[in-house]
């Protein structure tokens, strides 16, 4: 008999009849019957006596009545999470996510309710160095009249998160009915530097900054609206703080941002789709979390995407999107940063506010074709601005992209090859703009956030405070930051070829490694914003080696260490005359309950 899901938590009883073996009406004393969990044994029936008044002097036995908690008979206990506990075999500590625990959801806290607490702690130290400016106000260096002064920095951040989710239903094979969930994430920083003006506007507050931000990552509610299937393929809608990612690497919108999403799965979980619509959220600048004080931006986010399972091969998947960008921060006065610098519009070009209209089409996939493993996407963007970066008028936008990641694995090892190529603007003061940028990125490719031009924020000196790509991002956009600033279509464009490895040294220990080569696509608008001739396209090459290592096989402790540099090209070097090449290094610790 089958026990029905989210029910009334009925099961059957086993029925353990005595059995008579050692002679007529005589019961085993160490057969036991069946009883509830928390009720005392019944007693047998003991079987009747022979009637002395019949004259045959046969016995007569009657059958022995098993009680009805031992025959086939359903009887109601208390639901199956609380069996575990009459039992007393499992044992259950709060502290302790490897137990039995009402606060990891592995029974209820009441009814059908649960209640899942997650806290982590992220913690951060990250000495570095890349080309920065020399304050034209003031500087702590005596003599030192350059143009590029000591990028030396040393950066430590402590992010605590903590995560609270209370749903109603039974999850394991379908949605929750009901599902409430809060996210809070504070961070404290501290950046040291050697030089004044970079971290401040007023270059007289020093060359070190310490600052905290508690910021909500996810505030939402997911309710259930039907079931479609016999197989629990369904429709959800959410509403709130909540996170998405547009593709399967993070190349075009990863966030957590404000707004609603109609989503469900079809055809035995074949097909998955998402309908949503978003409001941008202001961020803290200085560690890059939600600042809802600030508001939202007059900057929506609409996106529609189909997951296809198995196509067009068992064990891929093929997803195709479509997402439109509707900025209107133009209207708006400027907006400057926490720290006094100009965010939008980007100090680059015209500095004049812009409102553009951009849509996003994409093709995605993820899978394997026998051994061989791929990841990729590609988007074709087109729409329009009222003006651009450099040119005061109109402009269509049309732009591209594609990135690729092919690997195979050989027993403990996995090679991989990568390659990307993003569009850039041959002609800052035409009428079209051909350089690719994305809503926000946080691509998880070549390397990561271990490679240094993905990680580190390389500034463009001369050309305003404008980085040639921002931080965990892989585009040169030319934007003020990808946290607060707009997109930028009149860029020099990203191209990249790649090979890393990973090899699994032990289960707890990992190694990887990845090189990087890296050119601009076309560098006209480079050359227009620092007035400068005949920029080559090679930036460098990007080499990197990272460590994850996992104690406790699961994601409960993480350390990683990594370190990245950055050889760089001719391209590089015309830009930044500096004689020591750009490092990164990085230390993290993740504990999670």
């Amino acid at each position: 008999m089958s026990v029905p899901v989210n029910s009334a938590r009925w099961l059957p009883a086993t029925l353990l009849a005595a059995v008579l073996t050692a002679g007529p009406g005589l019961v085993h004393a160490d057969d036991e019957l069946q009883r509830r969990p928390g009720r005392d044994r019944p007693e047998p029936e003991m079987p009747k006596q022979p009637d002395p008044n019949r004259a045959s002097g046969i016995e007569r036995i009657e059958p022995i009545r098993p009680p009805d908690d031992a025959v086939g008979r359903s009887v109601p206990v208390p639901d199956r999470w609380r069996i575990v506990d009459t039992l007393g075999i499992v044992e259950q500590n709060w502290w302790d996510p490897y137990s039995q625990n009402v606060y990891k959801a592995d029974k209820p806290l009441h009814d059908d309710w649960f209640l899942d607490v997650s806290l982590t702690s992220d913690t951060i130290y990250e000495p570095r160095r890349f080309p920065v400016p020399v304050s034209p106000q003031a500087t702590t260096r005596s003599g030192e009249l350059d143009l590029i002064g000591d990028g030396r920095q040393q950066v430590f951040a402590e992010t605590l998160i903590a995560g609270l989710v209370y749903y109603k239903g039974d999850t394991v094979f379908r949605p929750p009915d009901y599902e409430y969930r809060l996210t809070l994430a504070g961070q404290y920083n501290r950046v040291e530097t050697e030089q004044a003006r970079l971290l401040r506007a007023d270059p007289g507050e020093g060359t070190d900054r310490t600052d905290h931000h508690l910021g909500v990552q996810e505030a939402f509610v997911d309710i259930h609206l039907r079931d479609v299937s016999p197989r629990y393929d369904f429709d959800s809608v959410r509403f709130g703080i909540q996170p998405f990612n547009a593709d399967f690497r993070g190349f075009l919108f990863q966030d957590e941002q404000f707004g609603a999403r109609l989503f469900g799965t079809r055809d035995n979980n074949i097909f998955q789709y998402n309908l949503a619509w978003f409001r941008r959220i202001e961020k803290d600048t200085n560690s890059g979390l939600n600042d809802i004080e600030e508001g939202l931006r007059a900057d929506d986010v609409f996106a529609a995407n189909l997951y296809w399972q198995d196509f067009p091969v068992l064990g891929f998947f093929t997803q195709a999107t479509v997402v439109h960008n509707r900025n209107r921060e133009g209207d708006e006065g400027p907006h400057y940063n926490t720290n006094d610098f100009i965010e939008r519009p980007a100090s680059i070009g015209l500095e004049k506010p812009r409102n553009y209209d951009v849509t996003y089409l994409g093709l995605s996939g993820d899978g394997h074709f026998g051994r061989l493993n791929f990841t990729g996407s590609m988007y074709y963007a087109f729409g329009e601005q009222d003006r651009g970066v450099f040119l005061d008028q109109p402009t269509d936008i049309r732009a591209g992209f594609a990135a690729g990641e092919f690997s195979m694995d050989f027993d403990w090892m996995r090679v991989r090859l990568s390659g990307l190529y993003a569009s850039g603007d041959d002609d800052p003061f035409d009428d079209v703009s051909t350089g690719f940028d994305s809503i926000f990125e946080n691509p998880l490719f070549a390397g990561a956030d271990t490679s240094f031009w993905i990680r580190q924020p390389v500034p463009l000196i001369g050309g305003g405070r404008v980085t040639l790509s921002g931080r965990n991002g892989i585009l040169n956009s030319l934007r003020s930051s990808k946290e607060e600033g707009q997109s930028n279509f009149d860029n020099p464009g990203t191209m990249l070829v790649g090979v890393g490895t990973d090899h699994d040294l032990t289960p707890q220990w990992r190694v990887s490694t990845n090189i990087n080569q890296l050119w601009f696509d076309e560098t006209a608008t480079l050359e227009v914003a620092r007035q400068q001739a005949d920029i080559d396209p090679e930036i460098g090459t990007d080499i990197s080696i990272a460590s994850i290592y996992r104690p406790l096989f699961s994601q409960n402790i993480i350390f990683r260490a990594s370190a990245a540099t950055l050889v760089p090209g001719d391209g590089y070097s015309q830009l930044f005359d500096d004689d020591k090449d750009p490092y990164s290094v990085l230390f993290n610790l993740i504990l999670t309950y």
